[in-house]
């Protein structure tokens, strides 16, 4: 490498060197100035509701499963073949209360009875005579013409006549009652769960041959937390007076691929309330459940409905979501200047992500609805959006 060669590599980077710090120094000299004041403070913005006081009506929420009002065991209560059976009574068929639901053959009943009626007859005219001839001995004693060992022979034999009249007398109403009863009339207006019976079939007394369920209303067993009858009119006194005045019921349901709804009535409480989870049990009725109105589906035996019971109405309150509530019963209005002001209210119920506030606001109060963990009174925010409370009713 010559003389040259060295000089070059050792003064090109110098230069190169000098020309960057010129230019730094140029950049610094001409770029802007650094502010030395506090940014602005940042103003949250909120949401917002204004309170529109009214009443509300308080409902409960549940869940059950309908029930027949009752069912019956279907027993036979003579012994015989049976002649005839009503076309509904198969598993799943409807009846009317007074129908004939199958007979037995009455021959023989009929035949009990006809010699039970002999009897009585037999046991009238032995009645009769015995009654004739203890006359005409009480006629003779008294002209002393007999003694008193005729008299009470003649009474002895009245006692047995009465004896034996009674006997047959009770003999032929077990015979009518026997023969009455080979004829199975429903009792109520219904429905068959299930049968075993056949036309031309024998039957024993006291075998049960159906099992059958009314139709005329249609019960479901409604379990409910103790604290929720605070806001229902249901009374667990004595309920056997009626039932009117009692909560309405709506109950809701899918069925046959469809959303249904049913109006019923709680008509009584089974009044113990159970001591380990605290709930009672309400009873509701729906009336004509098989008949139902013009598009709504039968309700039927065994299907698992909500239940929405009814209650009170509450007067001057409002609904808010949980998340205006701070603490346990403390709210914060926007003020004059959009400030906040910490205000307690009296929560009256906490219903999932909604609570009633039924006292510490009026109409037209705007309620801050966004949770801030570091608000305080006197901060100022912006508001969103304003909306007016729709009271619910």
């Amino acid at each position: 490498m010559n003389r040259f060669q060295q000089v070059k590599s050792v003064v090109f980077p110098v230069i190169v060197a000098g020309l960057g710090f010129v230019l730094f120094a140029g950049l610094l000299a001409t770029g802007p100035s650094l502010d030395s004041k506090a940014p602005a403070p940042v103003i949250p913005l909120v949401q917002s509701l204004e309170v529109a006081l009214g009443p509300i009506q308080m409902t409960a929420m549940t869940y059950g499963t309908i029930a027949p009002r009752s069912e019956t065991s279907l027993v036979s209560e003579v012994s015989g073949r049976i002649i005839k059976i009503s076309p509904n009574m198969v598993s799943g068929g409807f009846f009317e209360a007074g129908e004939l639901l199958f007979e037995v053959d009455p021959v023989d009943y009929q035949i009990a009875l006809d010699q039970a009626n002999a009897n009585l007859n037999r046991a009238l005219g032995e009645l009769a005579f015995a009654e004739k001839d203890y006359k005409r001995q009480l006629d003779l004693k008294q002209r002393q013409s007999i003694s008193q060992a005729i008299e009470d022979d003649a009474l002895k034999r009245l006692q047995i006549a009465r004896a034996v009249h009674q006997d047959a007398r009770s003999k032929t109403a077990a015979a009518q009652r026997d023969l009455s009863r080979t004829s199975v009339i429903a009792p109520y207006q219904g429905r068959v769960r299930n049968e075993n019976i056949d036309l031309g079939q024998y039957v024993s007394r006291g075998v049960a041959l159906a099992n059958l369920y009314a139709t005329d209303f249609a019960e479901v067993r409604l379990p409910l937390q103790d604290e929720e009858l605070a806001y229902l009119d249901v009374s667990l006194a004595n309920e056997s007076k009626g039932t009117e005045g009692q909560a309405q019921v709506n109950l809701t349901a899918n069925f046959a691929g469809q959303p249904q709804r049913w109006l019923g009535e709680i008509v009584r409480s089974e009044g113990e309330i159970d001591a380990v989870s605290r709930m009672i049990h309400l009873v509701a009725r729906v009336t004509a459940p098989y008949e139902p109105q013009s598009g709504q589906a039968p309700l039927a035996v065994g299907l698992f409905v909500e239940a929405e019971i009814l209650g009170r109405t509450l007067e001057n309150v409002v609904m808010l979501p949980r998340t205006a509530i701070r603490g346990e019963d403390q709210v914060f209005l926007i003020g004059q200047d959009q400030r906040l002001e910490l205000k307690q209210v009296s929560v009256v119920r906490r219903l999932g992500d909604q609570v009633i506030v039924g006292g510490g606001l009026a109409d037209g109060d705007l309620i801050c609805l966004t949770a801030m963990d570091d608000a305080v009174p006197g901060m100022r925010v912006r508001i969103q959006d304003t909306e007016s409370m729709v009271t619910l009713r």
